[in-house]
């Protein structure tokens, strides 16, 4: 009986000290006490994002082109290959398409040889790394991605396009960016209900981009990729939308 007394009283003086220190120091509440959200189906996916792009007066939000975007079900995938949109890069002004969108993204810092870019530095935006390139040869490690990934644009209405839509949806520099090689590989085909870069404040912008090609393009979401965009954009609820 005695021990058992010891015991609530060694409990009780323990709580007493708790809740004085909580009230000495109210913020601490928070860091105790942390609701999780994003369980069940979601769970493994941090929805958080930061906007990045500043807004354009002229440009209708993501989150208002989003909801015109038709909802369905993933068509099959049959019949898909890279080839129902293109044969390779094409040459635009007489330099490769790839070439031109590394050009892009490393801007001023981009050494060329001819049309190749060899070398130059950037912020990549998939991990949010800075990444110097000091040759051909590591230059060579960054991808050209697709924004809406071909066999997800495929799955999604692509397939019941003519050539040259399919052909626009490959080429199109709005569905163009060049990244991290491992971080492409691991998105691989995915929506934004399954993969979501690394770098957080680069979300609003990649889903606002996703939403941009589905919207030019024709092309539709599944319930599930349209909620966890629209997880996305309620962060950052005035991401405009882009080159539309």
């Amino acid at each position: 009986m005695k021990l058992k007394v010891r015991r609530l009283s060694v409990v009780g003086v323990a709580f007493l000290v708790v809740m004085v220190w909580l009230v000495v120091n109210p913020a601490s509440y928070d860091e105790i006490f942390t609701r999780v959200e994003n369980t069940g189906a979601e769970a493994g996916i941090d929805y958080g994002a930061e906007a990045v792009t500043e807004a354009d007066e002229n440009a209708p939000l993501a989150m208002e082109i989003l909801e015109k975007l038709e909802v369905k079900g993933r068509a099959p995938k049959t019949g898909y290959s890279r080839e129902q949109f293109y044969d390779g890069w094409p040459d635009v002004d007489g330099c490769s398409l790839r070439q031109r969108i590394l050009k892009r993204e490393l801007g001023e810092s981009a050494v060329l040889d001819g049309c190749n870019v060899v070398a130059g530095e950037y912020d990549e935006p998939y991990t949010g790394e800075h990444m110097a390139f000091s040759n051909k040869s590591e230059i060579s490690k960054i991808q050209i991605d697709h924004v809406v990934a071909l066999s997800d644009a495929w799955q999604k209405g692509a397939q019941y396009k003519e050539y040259e839509v399919r052909n626009a949806i490959a080429t199109d520099p709005l569905n163009l960016l060049a990244v991290d090689g491992e971080a492409n590989k691991q998105k691989s085909d995915g929506d934004a209900a399954t993969w979501l870069p690394k770098n957080k404040k680069f979300r609003c912008q990649y889903v606002a981009r996703q939403v941009s090609v589905k919207y030019k393009y024709g092309l539709w979401v599944t319930q599930a990729e349209k909620d966890a965009i629209s997880r996305i954009l309620t962060n950052c609820p005035n991401e405009p939308a882009i080159g539309i």
